[in-house]
């Protein structure tokens, strides 16, 4: 599902937008999520590009992202994802 064009939430970028869950909805059933997250934590999300959101889950896998990647400051801190937003801030 696309947005309307906004600004990326990870490149900055002015596109159409789709919504990433920080906790990837394949982790919601698992107990270990339902006992540590509310409803409402696992539902949420940031607005990213196309080209961030194939980034993300390209570098890494739901359960990676469940763990150590919940939080829009985790995402932009970590260098393989900087090294995306350097090559996307190039483009179109």
């Amino acid at each position: 599902m696309f947005l309307a064009v906004k600004h990326c939430q990870l490149c900055q970028r002015q596109t159409l937008l789709t919504f990433h869950h920080l906790i990837p909805r394949k982790m919601h059933r698992r107990s270990r999520f339902n006992k540590k997250y509310s409803k409402a934590e696992l539902q949420q999300g940031v607005y990213l590009c196309r080209l961030c959101h194939k980034a993300i889950h390209k570098q890494y896998d739901e359960i990676t992202l469940a763990q150590r990647f919940n939080t829009l400051d985790l995402l932009l801190a970590d260098d393989a994802i900087q090294r995306h937003l350097q090559w996307a801030a190039k483009q179109k």
